[in-house]
């Protein structure tokens, strides 16, 4: 497991994609990263103090913010317009710098139901919700979403009705998605922090909904 999964409303159901890579032989694209890396710091592009700030600000993100943009969204169409319209732009509102790489908000509904795949890698909104668990980067999951949608978010747990439309959505270094929720039955008068604690990590990538226990 990685420790990246212990943030609050980071959990659904278990999960039945194990991660491929952790114990993996290093390889040569590994190789080449880490020249990368060391290439850029040697010409001035960035510092290692630099990139060692980035690292750590990343390490200070969790799904729990993108549970309060869309608490928020819930309570305040404004807020909901901004969010649908400029995720990037929605996040600074409440004082979150999500980057410079387009963040695109997607709502479910009763009759469609989105997730969110990166079948090349792992391309994530990291600067909303942190790092990406482990099995959305396993090949399973990132091969078995694109063509059996349906019977991957079964084994997550989630059985949509026959007639709900399911759209994958799939993430690239251009442009990273954040699924939108719909409000949980039962929670009228509910406050923005109530709502947001039914806004787990998987219901922001589509593999679960928000849920109220």
């Amino acid at each position: 497991m990685s420790p990246h999964d212990d943030h609050p409303h980071s959990h659904d159901e278990p999960h039945p994609f194990q991660p491929d890579i952790e114990d993996g032989p290093i390889t040569p694209r590994m190789v080449m990263a880490q020249a990368v890396e060391e290439l850029l710091i040697e010409k001035g592009i960035f510092t290692a103090d630099e990139m060692r700030a980035q690292i750590e600000m990343m390490d200070t993100r969790e799904p729990a913010i993108g549970g309060r943009m869309v608490a928020k969204a819930w309570l305040d169409p404004a807020y909901k317009e901004l969010l649908m319209r400029d995720v990037n732009a929605a996040s600074l509102e409440i004082g979150i710098d999500a980057g410079g790489i387009p963040i695109r908000a997607i709502e479910n509904t009763p009759d469609v139901h989105n997730v969110v795949v990166c079948t090349l890698c792992s391309c994530y909104p990291r600067g909303l919700l942190g790092f990406p668990p482990d099995w959305y980067k396993s090949r399973a999951y990132r091969s078995r979403t694109v063509y059996e949608p349906r019977k991957v978010l079964e084994e997550f747990g989630l059985t949509l009705p026959d007639g709900v439309e399911v759209r994958v959505h799939d993430s690239t270094a251009d442009m990273r998605y954040m699924v939108i929720p719909m409000r949980p039955d039962g929670t009228d008068g509910w406050s923005e922090e109530q709502l947001a604690s039914t806004v787990s990590r998987d219901s922001l990538i589509g593999v679960s909904v928000a849920k109220t226990n």
